[in-house]
């Protein structure tokens, strides 16, 4: 029978073609091949001053590695679904390149805990790519918020006008979650970055190996303590995509406003072209299709999530078979989430504003009437005593359709005679901005000082 499985001394017949097409992860996790060479690396360079391996077979193996590298950056690999996984073909590709020093490069390791180290070492990379891309969108918004902080827009509460907010502020609501998201992208690296490597199939191995060495060539900052548990953990799989689902939930969030501020119902913003597309049928359509596939991606990623949940929730320790498929919707989450922040923050720098749209909206819902309420309190009145005189102000503005700051100052004092002239200067959205002028405001004072305090951040 074929010997191309190296297990296959067990067996009386070959596996079926079907077995091979079902099992086999060639197709995908073949990504991994620049990742499992540097760790096959570290675990040969370990080998040799732990005594187990020659200096002459290290050489070999370094220079084999080396030819493969240059073979696979060059497309000129071959892989093949008979040797099952990215492991196994390069294995394969070393021996027949260097004999037995590549058969040799195996001892006291397993495709089980070469395969978390792997994953790790990939994922380790992608988080750091990832941050790096969180911070470039973070950049795109801090730059939207400082050219619009004296931008006055209506902000919602139940999608109805609630009160006055700086365009500014709004965007940097979400350079604050972006915040959070790559400090959970940190948290989240200082788990991934913890090194299996030496668990071997799931008990550890007879070899004197020294595994304080492979993380020190490797970069790993802590060890995996329990050779069970290290072999069989995806936490930090599911831990990246929950990370990884939170912030596509911010950019969910932040397209669905995109795609109403975009309509002429709203008019707030427009979108650069070449982020919309238009439609076969209607010529006059101009549509936002990238936030629209933000959107429905969020639904993906989330998706992934709770599949790696639902993949691990029954398996006994240690590895099984079920754990190859943590891979595929791993890769997709990291694709998935590259692309969009990438796409997001080019797409932020086409963003155009229109303030007066926006300003005319915040004269449709009677914005400044927590600024009227607010006002009287100063004037002494008990707060619950000023909502029910502004409600009464606003119902009056209502059937008479005008703005609070439109009545006419007999009228409002008809409501209070803490009333005088100065009310007027409260009921402008403006002046409503203005006097929110605390940390955490979203008076102009305050959005540019806190953009000053990300770009130091970002730094």
């Amino acid at each position: 029978m074929s010997n191309d499985k190296t297990w296959s001394g067990r067996f009386n017949e070959p596996v079926s073609e079907l077995v091979k097409k079902y099992t086999g992860s060639i197709d995908f996790d073949k990504r991994l091949a620049k990742w499992d060479i540097q760790g096959s690396l570290a675990h040969a360079q370990m080998l040799c001053e732990a005594g187990v391996l020659s200096q002459d077979d290290l050489a070999a193996i370094r220079q084999g590695m080396a030819e493969i590298i240059a073979e696979i950056e060059a497309g000129k690999v071959a892989w093949s679904l008979d040797l099952e996984d990215v492991h196994m073909n390069i294995e394969r590709r070393l021996t027949d390149k260097i004999g037995d020093a590549g058969k040799r490069l195996h001892t006291g390791r397993s495709r089980n805990d070469q395969v978390a180290t792997d994953i790790r070492l990939w994922l380790r990379d992608q988080i750091s790519y990832i941050q790096g891309l969180i911070q470039n969108l973070q950049t795109a918004l801090v730059d939207l918020a400082e050219q619009n902080a004296d931008v006055v827009m209506p902000g919602f509460t139940h999608l109805q006008v609630a009160q006055p907010v700086s365009f500014g502020h709004h965007m940097l609501a979400y350079v604050e979650m972006l915040g959070r998201d790559f400090e959970r992208m940190a948290d989240c690296r200082g788990r991934v970055n913890r090194m299996p490597l030496g668990a071997a199939a799931l008990a550890g191995t007879t070899y004197p190996i020294q595994r304080e060495t492979t993380a020190k060539l490797l970069g790993f900052e802590q060890i995996c303590q329990n050779s069970l548990d290290a072999v069989s953990d995806r936490d930090f799989a599911i831990e990246f995509t929950a990370a990884a689902s939170l912030i596509m939930v911010h950019l969910s969030r932040l397209s669905e406003e995109l795609i109403l501020w975009m309509s002429p119902r709203f008019g707030f913003i427009d979108i650069a072209d070449r982020f919309c597309t238009g439609s076969s049928i209607m010529p006059q359509k101009k549509n936002p299709d990238v936030p629209e596939l933000v959107r429905g991606k969020s639904g993906r990623i989330i998706g992934h999530l709770t599949g790696l949940i639902m993949l691990m929730k029954s398996q006994p320790l240690a590895y099984n078979k079920d754990n190859q498929e943590d891979k595929e919707p791993l890769f997709d989450t990291a694709d998935t989430l590259i692309d969009t922040l990438r796409i997001y923050a080019d797409m932020m720098r086409g963003v155009t504003v229109k303030p007066e749209n926006m300003r005319s909206a915040v004269m449709q819902g009677f914005a400044t009437a927590t600024d009227l309420a607010d006002y009287l309190v100063k004037k002494g009145m008990p707060f619950r005593d000023s909502h029910e005189v502004v409600a009464k102000a606003v119902r009056h503005a209502d059937e008479a359709g005008v703005d609070l700051s439109e009545l006419p100052l007999e009228v409002l004092q008809g409501f209070s005679d803490l009333v005088s002239e100065d009310v007027y200067t409260v009921l402008t959205p403006e002046g409503s901005l203005n006097a929110r002028n605390h940390l955490g405001g979203t008076a102009p004072e305050q959005v540019r000082f806190q953009v000053k305090r990300w770009r130091r951040l970002l730094a």
